[in-house]
């Protein structure tokens, strides 16, 4: 007579004892985390392994089915399960469960008692029926549940499946607290219940990661070799955005032959973010290796690559190489890094209008993020293009939540020069950029109040529209209301080209009035930004 608890504790331990074996354990431990695409990954990968029980394997491949609304398919898992050691319990109970669902609980109770002959000492299989009960109406069959209960309590009040089942019961009342508790307790009654560890970590692993980490820590010593538990502490990590730990959990759990394919991207990830460049490139070349088309790994070796010193004359290569693939196939995604880093690459070797192509196509793919038209503008700027970066850095203020002082100044420069950059061939178009120029100063100006370099621009737009005659006069009420302010400032010297700038056109403007001891004022004023000027200070000295 073989008993459910029993044969799960034995396969558990074994799976510990024998380091890396690979049977039905594991995914079980899956089920019971209440993972059940992971579980029933791993129940068929491990289905003919040496070491796993088919009878437990096709009883939690039928109870993920269940799950899934399959009832045919969980039949025949139940069914291969019986055929496979029909002394085991856990079938019959998955039949059971599939009987009440039909509404025949004559049938289903018919089931219960085979199974409870098989387990008669296991406290474990009275608490898989009152789930049995709990999963077909948890209202409808409330005194079976609590008979279940009350049996598998004398049976063993210690056994961890009872709080288990108390903690998934209140974990759905939204009783978190109380939950807790009962997987605590459930991994306290027995160490080696790797899913109470789990369950517990997962209530608090988003709200308070140290509580989870704790928790799997334990875990990971009394079961090192736990795939699931590997890989629930790394991602405690990584929720609680310590990278670095992440990184070096995953890299325990990726050489366990029980993870997921799809984790390795996770684990490419971490390496990235936590800024071990080097073996993120190189594990990323290793899964390349494996599988040529591994997007995802051709991703984070050009990612890693990019910054690595020693591999700048490899970088363009890998951008070339992954935007090809990336147009090839619909399915090869790109990620915002991705794109920043090869429209990067294509623009630094002089590649502008393909650099361009790439940032346009991130703009069309991922139109909420503002930093694609940021990084497009800089790119028209290096092409001296600056009614393309004006109209780009619209783009990058339109979808700011709050742009910044600096956003509003960028923007006005930008459509400053492009001003400039039409003037002479369309008179029209420049003045609607300075119109476009002037709204945005006064943006700045409301973000910053009483700083001198809005009104400073707004005289330089004034030189730039006034008739020819007047530039020398058109900016004068703008650079004395401007210096005013900056000399009220604490530090002026970084503002020494603005300052210059603006105290030799006042010095020249009242040079022109013939007001020649003001001219010399602001003449001398300059020389304090400009102290070794011998040229200029003689010219001033010259004056009379």
């Amino acid at each position: 007579m073989r008993k459910l608890k029993f044969l799960l504790a034995a396969c558990i331990a074994g799976a510990s004892l024998n380091g890396m074996a690979q049977t039905h354990a594991e995914g079980a431990e899956y089920y019971r985390a209440d993972q059940f695409e992971n579980a029933k990954e791993l129940l068929l990968r491990n289905m003919n392994n040496a070491g796993t029980d088919k009878a437990v394997s096709n009883y939690y491949l039928g109870l993920i089915e269940l799950k899934n609304g399959n009832k045919a398919e969980a039949k025949k898992y139940f069914d291969q399960g019986v055929a496979a050691n029909a002394d085991f319990a856990g079938n019959y109970v998955g039949l059971g469960m599939l009987e009440l669902g039909q509404g025949d609980q004559k049938s289903a109770e018919q089931n219960f008692k085979t199974a409870e002959s098989l387990g008669k000492k296991d406290a474990g299989v009275q608490i898989a029926i009152a789930r049995a009960y709990y999963e077909a109406d948890p209202v409808k069959y409330a005194k079976e549940i609590d008979k279940r209960i009350e049996k598998a309590r004398k049976l063993n009040m210690k056994d961890p499946d009872i709080y288990l089942f108390e903690g998934d019961r209140l974990a759905d009342n939204k009783d978190w607290g109380g939950a807790g508790g009962m997987y605590e307790m459930a991994a306290n009654y027995d160490n080696q219940t790797p899913e109470a560890y789990v369950k517990y970590a997962n209530l608090f692993t988003m709200v308070n990661p140290d509580y989870a980490i704790r928790m799997l820590t334990q875990l990971l010593q009394n079961n090192p070799n736990s795939a699931l538990g590997q890989r629930e502490l790394a991602n405690a990590y990584y929720n609680k955005k310590d990278y670095k730990n992440a990184a070096s959990e995953y890299a325990k759990y990726v050489a366990n032959p029980n993870h997921f394919k799809q984790d390795e991207d996770r684990y490419s990830f971490l390496l990235f973010y936590g800024g071990d460049y080097q073996q993120g490139y190189d594990f990323a070349t290793k899964l390349l290796k494996e599988n040529p088309s591994n997007f995802t790994a051709q991703r984070y070796q050009f990612m890693n690559a990019a910054q690595i010193p020693s591999m700048k004359e490899q970088i363009l290569p890998l951008a070339e190489s992954l935007y090809k693939n990336h147009m090839a196939n619909s399915n090869n995604k790109l990620a915002p890094i991705d794109y920043t880093l090869i429209s990067e690459e294509l623009s630094a070797n002089g590649r502008r209008d393909e650099a361009v192509s790439v940032l346009e196509e991130a703009i069309k793919e991922m139109p909420e993020n503002a930093n694609f038209n940021k990084q497009l503008a800089m790119i028209y700027v290096d092409d001296n293009k600056i009614s393309n970066a004006a109209d780009a850095f619209a783009g990058y203020l339109e979808k700011t939540e709050e742009p910044s002082y600096n956003d509003f100044i960028q923007q006005a420069t930008f459509d400053y020069y492009a001003g400039i950059e039409n003037q002479a061939t369309d008179a029209a178009k420049s003045d609607a950029y300075y119109a476009d120029a002037e709204k945005y100063i006064d943006k700045a100006a409301a973000a910053y109040p009483g700083f001198y370099k809005p009104v400073k621009m707004k005289g330089d737009i004034a030189k730039q529209r006034a008739a020819e005659g007047d530039v020398a006069k058109a900016a004068v009420p703008y650079y004395t209301e401007a210096l005013k302010a900056l000399e009220g400032m604490d530090d002026t010297s970084r503002y020494a080209n603005d300052a210059k700038d603006m105290y030799n056109y006042m010095g020249n403007y009242y040079l022109d009035q013939k007001d020649v001891p003001t001219a010399k004022q602001y003449f001398n004023k300059y020389l304090e930004y400009d102290p070794n000027n011998d040229g200029y200070r003689k010219f001033v000295e010259g004056l009379q």
